[in-house]
């Protein structure tokens, strides 16, 4: 099966039940953390995706980081996900999941990345223009990128507009080396 079939379908299966048990907001809490143990805590992901260890040693130590930080609806659905052997997908299980949530409540995702950190006035004009041009709440995330040199890149879902520096500079130098 698809890998991302295998992820859309748990992450349409946890959002119909959170809703169908209107603890959704819990849910969406749960997972936001299970995402950033996955990403910040190396040692755990490295644990997951292991195919040395078994899954009931996986399943066993999931459940006693997580049994006391997590709903029980999050908790079951992980130990569901490491039973059934897809453990490796729980990233973009999370993230799916992440993303019908916000569509579900009319959020628009929007990541701007800067070279410098970008002051609360220009962050709230920014927010108010995007909310405007989509019609939609938008949750901003910023991410600091020195590589850019300076200017932006503004990704909203699937469109991105490159107004940073390095991009211009490349597009210099393509245009003088042709």
């Amino acid at each position: 099966m698809n890998e991302s079939k295998i992820s859309v379908r748990y992450a349409k299966a946890l959002f119909q039940l959170g809703k169908e048990k209107n603890v959704l907001d819990t849910i969406v809490t749960d997972m936001k953390l299970v995402d950033e143990l996955c990403n910040t805590v190396k040692d755990f992901w490295l644990m997951v995706e292991s195919p040395v260890i078994k899954t009931s040693q996986k399943r066993q130590t999931v459940k006693k980081v997580l049994a006391d930080k997590l709903d029980a609806i999050s908790l079951n659905f992980l130990d569901m996900v490491f039973e059934n052997s897809r453990e490796i997908f729980i990233k973009d299980m999370v993230r799916n999941f992440l993303d019908l949530c916000r569509k579900d409540k009319g959020v628009v995702s929007a990541k701007l990345t800067t070279a410098s950190v970008i002051d609360k006035e220009g962050k709230a004009n920014l927010s108010e223009m995007l909310k405007k041009a989509f019609d939609s709440k938008i949750e901003l995330e910023e991410v600091l990128d020195k590589d850019i040199i300076g200017g932006f890149v503004l990704r909203v879902d699937d469109q991105e507009l490159d107004m940073s520096v390095s991009t211009q500079l490349n597009q210099i130098k393509r245009t003088l080396v042709q």
